[in-house]
């Protein structure tokens, strides 16, 4: 171990030795007088993993936006090779050899993989693409950096993983010397996540660069070379990851703070809330995605549900909120049997969704804080009244709410799309726990958030259990599941494999239960 030390310090020292590949010099950010980035010094070597890392709302994606071309800054120059750059869009970061992959991918889903790789180029010769020519590029990329990826493929087929993968190779394809890489496994299953991986030791062996914006201790340790950790905007220190841990990465990010602990009591069961009844229900290919599941859920009690992405997870959580119809089977909410219900009436009916894409389902990232936080209520009372909106009562509860759950923005006049990832979850938790649910279901409540917001997220769920509400609790991070269920079922190509009380879970047994190896009682 002291000898690997020593060689990764020895490799980094070497990379060092040259000229940053990257240098961001006092840069600073801000947004009608918010702080988002504050004198900013970053330095890039080339062929290095250099991670970012920092709470939701440290500054880490407006950073790499600025190098990007997203945002112009407020202060501050780039130079890229030793050279000062004036980067104003992503065509100019395009243009240098800089590439970014997003949190939420940048595709057309109804093109090829090919399509989506050239869209935006220039033409070739007689202002014709040779999409023959640019799909045997991909195909040789892809082999080069050992990606599984068919050019002619639609991007609506494609699984999360692969989708990442074609993002990557867009990056590639026009050039990139260094990949900003942002939140980058926040969506991919342990599989995918070492696919990647090696896939970035690939790079970094062709003397790619690679800058990784991520909160997961555990993925730093693993993968990069250097750490640059941001609080409150700001750089507070840059070390080499061979030279900590992730006791010390976790207490620089938090400024010293001290996360505190979960704290759960023992379940107290109350009347059955949720009952499922051989439900069968088709995915959006039209095949099977769930097969005669049945479970119950009280209130009172956290059911988590354990398996890899794709077991049928999305399909269940829908069909419990009135936005799929199942083939057949029975869902029942509080004794009420909700088959070809609308989604609405699953609202009424006391249910309340945390769903697993936030952007998609969760908000509307051009609307304010306050509009989103009425989005499931607007039309009745409190809210509105014969039809007019009481913005004097949704001023103050919205405030209110946004005390309540710590949000940290400007005022409720603050857009969605301005805030971080963290905080948009906190909106939409304290939308949904607002209306006092009688079911909640909570889908990856915490994915893409650090582990401060996370702990936060966490304990906000088990104070709604305690109350009384009933959750089931969907998530892939086995962690998740284990510290907030009482019971665990494991969900495997469509059908409940397993369940048992959270205490009485084995990690190995679990993980052979979500890989379809081992069926349990249930």
């Amino acid at each position: 171990m002291a000898n690997k030390k020593q060689m990764d310090n020895q490799a980094l020292t070497q990379k060092q030795t040259t000229p940053p590949l990257l240098e961001m010099r006092h840069i600073s950010k801000y947004f009608a007088g918010v702080r988002a980035n504050h004198n900013i010094n970053l330095q890039i070597c080339q062929g290095e993993v250099h991670a970012l890392l920092g709470e939701n709302g440290a500054g880490k994606s407006t950073l790499m936006n600025i190098l990007y071309g997203l945002y112009p800054p407020t202060a501050g120059k780039i130079y890229w090779k030793g050279q000062a750059v004036d980067i104003q869009s992503p065509k100019d970061a395009i243009a240098l050899g800089i590439g970014m992959v997003h949190q939420h991918f940048m595709l057309i889903p109804a093109l090829s993989v090919v399509e989506n790789v050239v869209l935006g180029m220039n033409c070739g010769r007689q202002g014709r693409l040779n999409l023959n020519e640019a799909a045997k590029k991909i195909e040789a990329l892809a082999k080069a950096y050992n990606m599984s990826l068919d050019p002619w493929a639609k991007v609506w087929q494609l699984s999360v993983g692969q989708q990442q993968r074609l993002e990557i190779l867009k990056a590639l394809y026009k050039g990139a010397d260094l990949l900003i890489l942002d939140e980058p496994t926040a969506v991919l299953t342990p599989q995918e996540t070492e696919e990647l991986f090696n896939m970035i030791r690939r790079l970094t062996e062709a003397n790619h660069t690679v800058i990784f914006i991520s909160h997961k201790l555990n993925e730093i340790m693993a993968i990069c070379d250097r750490v640059s950790i941001l609080r409150l905007g700001e750089i507070t220190s840059t070390i080499h990851v061979c030279d900590t841990c992730q006791q010390t990465l976790a207490r620089l990010m938090m400024g010293g703070e001290e996360l505190s602990a979960i704290e759960k009591k023992p379940a107290s069961l109350h009347e059955t809330v949720l009952e499922c009844t051989k439900l069968c229900c088709r995915n959006t290919r039209g095949l099977m995605a769930l097969k005669d599941l049945s479970l119950s859920l009280a209130g009172g009690e956290i059911l988590g549900i354990a398996g890899v992405d794709g077991n049928g997870q999305s399909e269940l959580a829908d069909a419990i909120c009135g936005l799929l119809t199942p083939e057949s089977g029975k869902v029942r909410i509080n004794g009420v049997d909700m088959a070809g219900k609308s989604a609405r009436a699953f609202l009424e009916q006391g249910v309340g969704h945390i769903p697993e894409d936030r952007h998609r389902r969760g908000v509307v990232l051009s609307m304010n804080i306050r509009e989103n936080f009425i989005l499931m209520n607007y039309y009745k009372a409190p809210m509105s009244h014969k039809h007019l909106l009481d913005w004097k009562l949704i001023d103050r509860l919205t405030d209110e709410a946004m005390a309540s759950y710590q949000v940290k923005a400007p005022d409720r006049d603050a857009l969605m799309q301005n805030l971080s990832g963290g905080n948009q979850q906190k909106i939409v938790l304290a939308r949904e726990l607002s209306k006092a649910p009688s079911l909640l279901i909570a889908m990856h409540p915490s994915r893409g958030l650090d582990f401060g917001a996370t702990a936060y997220v966490h304990n906000r769920i088990i104070e709604a259990r305690d109350r009384g509400c009933a959750v089931l609790l969907i998530s892939t991070e086995i962690e998740e599941i284990l510290a907030l269920s009482d019971r665990v079922a494991v969900l495997y190509e469509g059908e409940v494999v397993g369940q048992m009380p959270a205490a009485e879970v084995k990690t190995d047994t679990l993980g052979l239960m979500m890989a379809g190896a081992l069926r349990g009682a249930g």
